[in-house]
């Protein structure tokens, strides 16, 4: 209760100062690494900032972004200094009621058909894969959730700091709404983010075939969607 008070008193300045003394915020839901050290944010805020910067990278209105400390929509924005990666992380946590679903006409489960039809709103057209009408059965893992419906590729071609960075922006908007979407796995320029891993921070992914840009995720985006109670 005390702390609690202190934190309302000096605000979200002290909060700053704590993500960035070796993380004295564990319950904190999203966390971004920025130039001023890692700040907090909620799960509506990270929502609202991955948002406002993919809409505002299209040139199209976005909400209002003026409760979110600057320095996290510039990281956002711009990604890390130097080279590309992640900035965004979010806790992990996967839903266990979930039903099973079929394929819609798409070739994709609702849930991913919904998954589908948001990033579409918020980062216009893509360049998408990995799923068809009737469903694919080849190309992929042997246990790969593309089978199932319930994969999304989304190409960033070709390997480049510039789409590397936009990459990233997908990323980052996928781990804050992967509540919403039952978001399963992100994949990405070899790097990995688990709804399974509650702690929710990136990790290194390791690839089939290192000298392979495809298994290694460097030009595209994977996300894939819990499969429900039988998966």
């Amino acid at each position: 209760m005390v702390l609690a008070t202190v934190l309302v008193l000096l605000g979200p300045g002290l909060l700053k100062s704590l993500g960035s003394a070796g993380g004295l915020l564990p319950t904190a839901e999203c966390v971004v690494e920025t130039s001023e050290g890692e700040i907090a944010l909620d799960r509506d805020e990270a929502q609202l900032a991955t948002t406002a910067v993919a809409l505002r990278a299209r040139g199209m209105e976005a909400p209002d972004t003026t409760s979110i400390d600057e320095a996290v929509l510039q990281r956002l924005a711009d990604g890390p200094p130097g080279d590309a990666g992640p900035s965004l992380s979010c806790r992990g946590s996967a839903a266990q009621d979930l039903e099973v679903q079929q394929l819609t006409a798409t070739g994709l489960t609702p849930r991913a058909e919904q998954l589908r039809e948001a990033m579409t709103e918020v980062f216009g057209e893509q360049s998408l894969g990995g799923f068809a009408p009737g469903g694919v059965d080849q190309g992929h893992g042997g246990d790969s959730t593309h089978y199932d419906g319930r994969a999304i590729d989304v190409f960033f071609r070709p390997v480049s700091e510039e789409n590397r960075r936009q990459g990233w922006m997908l990323s980052h908007w996928l781990v804050a709404h992967a509540r919403d979407f039952n978001v399963q796995y992100v994949i990405f320029d070899d790097r990995f983010w688990s709804a399974h891993i509650s702690r929710g921070q990136w990790h290194d992914y390791d690839a089939p075939a290192p000298s392979n840009e495809i298994l290694r995720h460097l030009d595209h985006v994977h996300v894939d969607v819990l499969g429900g109670d039988a998966s």
